[in-house]
């Protein structure tokens, strides 16, 4: 109560001495307490409250409804996380979402907003089931800046990403000027290590065009058993939050419907997760899983390449190393035992199981991403009669992911900004907004 108007931005020192002020002026209303709220009175009221209270957990078991838990790891006033958990426990469809620097009056607090909470645990829809597509509601320009300032903001200022494309006459130019704004889009690319290109990726598009992309997903990561254990809003949340969805075909069809610019990767997990020396290599099915689907609404194709993942991590233990400690073998297999799958195949294109790679950071590099010449499929009734055609497209893309991700890897190397030390050095010169240069094209 004594807290409640004094804002969080304040100096420690300055909400200190605002608190003690608010305390000391609530005092000489404390000797009227007793006349307002009498002895026995209080004592009647505390019984009957913990005669609700037990009246109230010995149902909580017969609850049906689907409960979200908002729980503060400063509280107190209250034992808010453990009650959080108590909770989550004892109904039969609970969600509990932790944020320990948060105090009692935690939606008071300039903290992440409850309507953020409520879309990123796929609570804000309009029938009993989430509809991925209809039921998205895009971020808000408040959500916007707080995942950029802090759930990305070291990572994008240590990356320093820098995208380019191809215009329709194959020239390549800086900026995202060669994809269409007109929708349906189909992005395809090359998923780099635990997908760590997402993030500037969908920021670039928004920033420059003001467009939102809709990746696909796995699956699992929409999951109860993929939220930590800890329950706090995580970067998992977050990408909920700005877009993504499960990647199915029923999805895929009605995104590209809603004329939507939609990112796949046909190499999914395998690619994200994938082991030593294996940087920069496709691991895309044999069937062209997208491209019919694509013709079937005209969509535009934009093949891409991105790389930079081996500049800011060094690989320790992949998949085969982890699976040969006892202890993590038996946990890798137990929580991929579960695990939803995406394709119903065999041998190097199988379900890749899921697991966290050990890896030591390096001083960060750079990300660079080239967008390929669009590829327009409208009026192309062939792809959809001749599947030897939509074969040919299929590798041509795959193809020009490769050239885009070659082209990139050499350039690089002409880059004089590619070190974060020189990036830092360029922003403290000119100016911190100032979009730092790369190579010359």
């Amino acid at each position: 109560m004594a807290s409640v108007n004094i804002e969080s931005s304040l100096p420690p020192g300055q909400r200190l001495e605002r608190l003690s002020g608010s305390l000391s002026g609530l005092l000489p209303y404390l000797s009227g307490f007793v006349d307002v709220i009498p002895k026995d009175s209080l004592l009647w009221k505390l019984k009957l409250l913990k005669s609700a209270a037990s009246y109230a957990n010995s149902r909580l078991h017969a609850v049906k409804a689907e409960v979200l838990v908002l729980s503060s790891g400063k509280d107190n006033i209250l034992p808010s996380r453990d009650e959080g958990q108590r909770l989550m426990n004892s109904l039969q469809d609970c969600v509990v979402r932790h944020f320990k620097g948060s105090g009692h009056t935690l939606l008071l607090e300039d903290e992440i907003g409850l309507m953020t909470v409520i879309k990123g645990t796929g609570k804000y829809r309009h029938s009993s089931r989430l509809d991925f597509t209809s039921d998205f509601l895009p971020p808000s320009t408040t959500e916007l800046k707080y995942a950029r300032d802090q759930v990305a903001g070291f990572f994008r200022f240590a990356t320093g990403s820098i995208l380019f494309s191809t215009l329709e006459d194959g020239k390549i130019v800086k900026g995202l000027a060669g994809v269409p704004s007109e929708g349906p889009v189909l992005l395809v690319g090359y998923h780099i290590l635990l997908g760590l290109e997402l993030f500037p990726l969908v920021d670039g598009f928004l920033r420059e065009k003001n467009i939102m992309i809709r990746g696909l997903a796995h699956p699992e990561l929409f999951s109860r058993t993929f939220e930590s254990s800890s329950s706090e809003f995580s970067l998992i949340d977050w990408v909920k939050v700005l877009g993504a969805v499960p990647v199915t075909a029923t999805n895929l069809f009605k995104l590209l419907s809603k004329k939507s610019h939609v990112l796949l990767y046909p190499g999914g997990s395998r690619e994200a997760l994938h082991y030593k020396g294996e940087e920069y290599k496709l691991f895309w099915p044999d069937q062209q899983e997208f491209v019919r689907m694509a013709a079937r609404f005209g969509a535009t194709i934009v093949p891409f390449g991105a790389v930079g993942e081996d500049d800011i991590a060094e690989y320790v233990l992949d998949y085969d190393d982890l699976m040969k400690i006892p202890m993590v073998n038996d946990y890798i297999k137990d929580a991929n035992r579960k695990t939803k799958k995406v394709r119903d195949e065999s041998g190097e294109f199988a379900n890749q199981d899921l697991f966290i790679p050990m890896l030591m950071p390096k001083i960060p590099g750079r990300f660079y991403y080239l967008f390929g010449k669009p590829i327009k499929t409208k009026g192309r009734e062939d792809i959809l009669k001749d599947k030897q055609v939509a074969n040919q497209l299929y590798l041509q893309i795959k193809s020009e992911v490769e050239h885009s991700m070659a082209f990139l890897l050499k350039k690089r190397q002409e880059d004089p900004y590619r070190s974060i030390v020189d990036r830092t050095l360029y922003k403290a010169i000119y100016a911190p907004s100032h979009e730092v240069p790369a190579f010359e094209l």
